[in-house]
């Protein structure tokens, strides 16, 4: 059974609006494997019934392919012919001149999909299709689509600054994972904080979710696409990574070292063993493929010497932390004492990960929807060398700052939490002028009503310090941030409909 076709709608409104141009158009629509590039295409199609070419590249030869893609023009060309098995083009070059053609008088969509397998049997190709553009395309009645799975390829032989096409597309589309205000949509079946645990080990990958079987919960869904050991998951880092790495081992390392907490090249390297001279450069490349990021406290400078490298793609976070080292023990089926150890570091996982970084969206989606009392221009965490503050939001020019505490317990929480948090406030607040400060609070399991009896009363006290002073907190608790990330974060659109 087809699974649904959720969050969305932004992409599918821009095809649109590409498509009814009236002008030549060309969009380059990239991203990492499985994030839905191909299933997007087909569905504005469906959708809009636009006429369209569509021809999906193979993993085979330059000549298999050009035969293949001049045939479908013949056959797109006139539909009702039946082309000989031995029909080329006798070059990319006229291949292009003859859509040219077919887009002079009416509009034309043209998508040419997984076009890295293209540039990896005939590197040429892009050099080709950059003089059709320039000559011929661009001035005729198209809408041309190229998309690529292989997204090292797709940076450095097309959207580079030495590649041939750089400069001519009109529009780039780096399609991103979908958010997790759109499970609610995806896994109707499944209470809120199943949903967090399956985002914390899924990400917004829609093929990673069409794994998991809605009828099953979560703890069968595990044991079936992670601690089976023919399970196709477990070949997936190796693919992703084959993208950017020639040799990963020593990569491997590395996120091994971070999915265990290692955030400093001293930390990895006395988590991985690799010399701690050659740590930053392994980590430049990974930090270039998007995978691995450093942050710094949102109060400090992007040079702060307290950033921290940390794992962006849950998946690869969620595999390196539990399944990596388990090959061996899964090859022998202990897949039960596996799920345990899973079940019993979940909560922590989910809590220093997932769930801040979900708490720090809901923050930074809120400052559009009249929810606080100033709005922050940058988001994210910060710690010093006595504190941590899951949650910040920081506005330099007004001078304001919201510091949030984030809990994953599913017990209710008490003032003293808010009370933690409030003494550390003269740690995060910036030593040059007055600020306002505001607190949120965000516990899973909710908060206690004496909690809340403080929270309603503080906005009328006095807390200040030196060149600070407070105005309020906001409690939220799991169900609250669920449905605020639902409506806020593409789960629906302008019309309040959940766009499938």
């Amino acid at each position: 059974m087809r699974t649904p076709f959720i969050g969305r709608s932004r992409e599918l409104k821009e095809f649109n609006r590409l498509y009814q141009s009236q002008k030549a158009e060309f969009l380059i629509l990239y991203g990492r494997r499985r994030i839905g590039k191909t299933r997007l295409v087909t569905q504005w199609m469906e959708i809009e019934r636009p006429r369209a070419f569509f021809w999906v590249a193979e993993p085979t030869s330059s000549v298999d392919q050009l035969r293949s893609f001049s045939q479908s023009v013949l056959r797109f060309e006139s539909p009702q012919s039946q082309p000989p098995q031995d029909m080329s083009y006798g070059d990319w070059r006229t291949a292009f001149e003859a859509l040219a053609r077919l887009a002079e008088k009416e509009r034309l969509a043209v998508i040419i999909d997984e076009f890295t397998y293209l540039l990896e049997a005939e590197p040429a190709v892009s050099a080709y299709m950059q003089h059709a553009w320039d000559h011929m395309l661009s001035k005729s009645n198209l809408f041309l689509i190229i998309s690529g799975s292989h997204l090292g390829m797709m940076q450095r032989q097309v959207l580079s600054y030495q590649a041939p096409l750089y400069g001519r597309s009109t529009a780039n589309l780096l399609l991103q994972p979908l958010p997790f205000g759109v499970t609610q949509a995806f896994y109707p079946n499944y209470a809120a904080d199943e949903r967090v645990a399956v985002y914390a080990m899924l990400g917004g990958v829609p093929a990673y979710w069409e794994r998991f079987d809605l009828e099953k919960s979560v703890s069968e869904n595990i044991k079936g696409e992670f601690l089976n050991y023919s399970a196709s998951m477990h070949d997936e880092p190796r693919l992703l990574l084959a993208d950017f790495l020639r040799d990963p081992h020593n990569y491997i390392s590395i996120f091994r070292a971070i999915a265990n907490g290692a955030g400093t090249p001293k930390e990895i390297s006395r988590f991985s063993g690799l010399e701690e001279k050659h740590i930053p450069q392994y980590l430049n490349v990974l930090t270039d493929t998007g995978f691995i990021t450093r942050r710094v406290p949102v109060t400090q400078k992007p040079a702060s010497r307290m950033g921290r490298h940390y794992i962006t793609d849950p998946f690869l976070r969620f595999y390196y932390r539990f399944l990596a080292r388990r090959q061996s023990q899964l090859a022998i089926g202990v897949d039960e004492q596996a799920l345990e150890e899973i079940k019993r570091h979940l909560l922590d996982f989910i809590g220093t990960y997932t769930w801040e970084e979900l708490c720090q969206e809901w923050l930074l989606r809120a400052t559009g929807k009249d929810r606080l009392p100033f709005l922050p221009d940058q988001v994210g965490g910060a710690w010093t060398r006595k504190a941590q503050v899951d949650v910040v939001g920081i506005n330099s020019m007004e001078k304001t700052l919201i510091l949030g505490e984030c809990k994953w317990s599913p017990r209710a929480m008490d003032r003293s939490v808010l009370e933690d948090l409030i003494q550390k406030t003269a740690e995060f607040v910036p030593s040059e002028g007055r600020w306002r400060v505001y607190y949120l609070g965000l516990a899973r399991g909710g908060w206690l009503s004496e909690a809340q009896g403080f929270a309603k009363t503080f906005g009328s006290t006095k807390v200040q310090g030196e060149n600070w002073r407070a105005v309020g907190i906001s409690l939220l608790d799991l169900p609250q941030v669920d449905q605020d990330l639902m409506e806020w974060s593409n789960g629906k659109d302008e019309e309040g409909e959940i766009p499938f």
